[in-house]
């Protein structure tokens, strides 16, 4: 795919949230149905996406033995791993790759509770001394 965003879109991530959250694959009517009310997309563009997302390598389908027509969706990239890439791209495209930058603008831009100071020091602690990778 070359230099095309191979991370979710905001509307692609709101499929991925109904696939992270299920312990089996999914049909595209099921993935329709668990979005009804939370997803203003006709059902036609959320196939549309889910299949941009098997092109990304974030979901893969199997053909239905029963119906060839019938596709099941299971995940491919963790919610985790899907979320590292966002960030990594956020600091390339926003910082010039400064990771520092990055944060610095995100951690400003919000209002943080000494609990999640805390955690972010805890964070920072665990993380000294290891290689970048």
């Amino acid at each position: 795919m070359g230099n095309e965003e191979l991370t979710p879109s905001e509307s692609e991530w709101l499929i991925m949230e109904v696939m992270w959250e299920s312990s089996t694959p999914l049909t595209s009517a099921e993935v329709i149905r668990r979005l009804h009310g939370r997803l203003d997309m006709t059902p036609k563009m959320i196939r549309v996406l889910m299949n941009r997302l098997c092109q990304k390598g974030i979901l893969k389908h199997t053909v239905d033995p029963k119906d060839a027509r019938v596709y099941h969706y299971s995940v491919l990239k963790s919610k985790e791993g899907c979320l590292r890439s966002k960030s990594r791209k956020f600091a390339d495209s926003y910082f010039s790759g400064n990771a520092v930058g990055a944060l610095a603008s995100l951690i400003q831009s919000v209002g943080l509770t000494d609990e999640q100071i805390g955690e972010l020091e805890r964070i920072l602690e665990s993380g000294k001394g290891k290689q970048k990778k």
